[in-house]
């Protein structure tokens, strides 16, 4: 009895998950003018009419470059930090972890209005490098936790021994942590590229209005328009994320690896 309810539980998670996903996908395909669901024939050509706004284009484009650069910048100071923290090779390594974990409790309006007054005082106009910026904030939280789970399950012994052959600090993280945690430090990135990718929040305090990522273009034309081709777009970025996560899951395995981040 009890595991019949936990299945129906599952399953309603899973609806309840899953059904705004699909009301989306299906609301692209209407041969209406507006968005209805359920949708009133199928089509492709709200998908086809994606081509035909060159600034939807344009901004997928933006969003790809400064997700890759997030994905870059994010996945190489979390390691960094992942293992000076793990190692217990800085003062107060419990500290550090927290600091970097903040934006995770953090509102992300605080944090772009953090970054909007930074960048103002500094004077950095908006582009790809405030975005980039922005987003490593975001992400450094995955990366450091992820690489941190990975660096849990490898033996120090080996490292030390490494040492003791007479390797240098910097040729003990070359050739031995490095390749060992290499998949967490892949999760790491490609789940900093995700949240580079989806987040609206704090880009909107830091685009301009010839820099705007996709999800702040989505945003501002649905201000003045609601036809399916918003639909047709949040289905491409949709799409793109299931598919980055899959492949993640299915090669390095981030259900384990989140396991242990959340078990320390």
């Amino acid at each position: 009895m009890m595991r019949t309810l936990h299945r129906v539980y599952v399953a309603l998670v899973y609806i309840f998950l899953i059904a705004p996903i699909a009301v989306v996908v299906l609301a692209s395909l209407t041969t209406t003018n507006f968005v209805t669901f359920p949708p009133r024939g199928l089509t492709l050509a709200w998908y086809a009419a994606i081509f035909a706004h060159p600034e939807f284009v344009n901004s997928l484009l933006l969003s790809l470059v400064v997700g890759a650069g997030t994905a870059l910048v994010a996945g190489t100071f979390g390691t960094l930090a992942a293992v000076a923290i793990a190692r217990e090779q800085v003062i107060g390594a419990g500290l550090w972890l927290a600091l970097l974990s903040s934006p995770l409790v953090i509102p992300s309006v605080v944090l772009g209005i953090a970054l909007l007054q930074w960048f103002t005082i500094i004077a950095l106009p908006a582009g790809v490098v405030p975005l980039v910026i922005g987003h490593t904030v975001l992400a450094l939280p995955y990366v450091v936790r992820l690489v941190c789970a990975g660096l849990a399950g490898i033996d120090p012994a080996l490292e030390r021994a490494a040492a003791g052959l007479g390797a240098t600090p910097f040729q003990r993280l070359r050739r031995v942590t490095l390749p060992l945690i290499a998949p967490s430090v892949i999760a790491g990135a490609l789940f900093a590229f995700i949240t580079s990718f989806d987040d609206l929040t704090v880009a909107l305090f830091v685009v301009s209005t010839n820099v705007m990522t996709l999800p702040v273009r989505i945003y501002n034309y649905m201000q003045f328009n609601y036809d399916p081709l918003i639909t047709s777009v949040s289905t491409v970025m949709i799409v793109l994320s299931i598919v980055l996560v899959v492949v993640v899951e299915r090669v390095i395995g981030v259900g384990r690896l989140f396991g242990k981040a959340a078990a320390e």
